[in-house]
């Protein structure tokens, strides 16, 4: 799988989007190549053309060494905001947008990696997104 749309998009503006979940807000465009989700949820151009196609696709970024690196780097700093909602550190719809995220990398994740339902708790009431959940599986 060619993850490199990911890679070219965040080269530029990684260390900035870092820095502004470590603060606790965000304030410039990268959700869709940073905390991506899947194809189908948005329907810009940037969330087709960085939405991931399946949970292969969501998987492989996940292991891939950068990419899966800075995900969990990102979500770990969005963590560490206990006093927030994802509402004011992401602003909306990116708050949407992430608990798809996080849906997406729960389910394709090992069982003993508790990062994306840690985030679930803490932002979304422990609550995945359901059209996400529809599209991993549309015969549910």
């Amino acid at each position: 799988m060619n993850l490199s749309r990911f890679l070219d998009a965040q080269a530029p503006v990684y260390a900035d989007a870092l820095a502004e979940l470590r603060v606790g807000r965000k304030y410039t465009h990268w959700i869709w190549f940073i905390l991506p989700q899947l194809r189908g949820l948005g329907h810009s151009y940037d969330a087709t053309y960085y939405g991931l196609e399946n949970a292969a696709e969501a998987t492989a970024y996940l292991a891939h060494p950068i990419l899966g690196s800075r995900l969990r780097e990102c979500v770990t700093a969005i963590l560490s905001h206990k006093d927030k909602t994802a509402h004011m550190i992401l602003g909306a719809p990116d708050d949407l947008k992430f608990r798809s995220c996080l849906t997406l990398f729960r389910a394709v994740s090992a069982q003993n990696d508790s990062l994306w339902q840690d985030a679930l708790d803490q932002f979304y009431a422990g609550q995945p997104d359901d059209a996400t959940l529809r599209l991993l599986n549309p015969s549910a």
